[in-house]
């Protein structure tokens, strides 16, 4: 079951940089805010998994609910400047 969750966060990880791809060469503001996000949701499936490893999920769990907020509030943040800015 180990090697099973292994390949997954193997699998995340290249998931991640296909996003970061859209991060870098985005070609509009909305795209990198977007691939952003979806770097912040793989991480919390990638802390996820490293909990399920190491026999710990209790504390990756909590550690994943802090990182689910700070990406939250990371995106309403750049929303709202953007928004500001004119840049939408």
């Amino acid at each position: 079951m180990n090697t099973f969750f292994l390949l997954i966060g193997i699998g995340m990880c290249v998931l991640v940089l296909g996003c970061l791809f859209r991060v870098t060469y985005g070609p509009t503001i909305l795209n990198r805010a977007a691939g952003i996000s979806a770097v912040g949701t793989k991480t919390l499936v990638i802390l996820m998994i490293i909990g399920v490893l190491h026999g710990r999920i209790e504390m990756f769990v909590d550690i994943s609910m802090v990182y689910a907020l700070l990406n939250f509030v990371g995106c309403i943040v750049l929303a709202k400047y953007l928004e500001r800015a004119g840049d939408i």
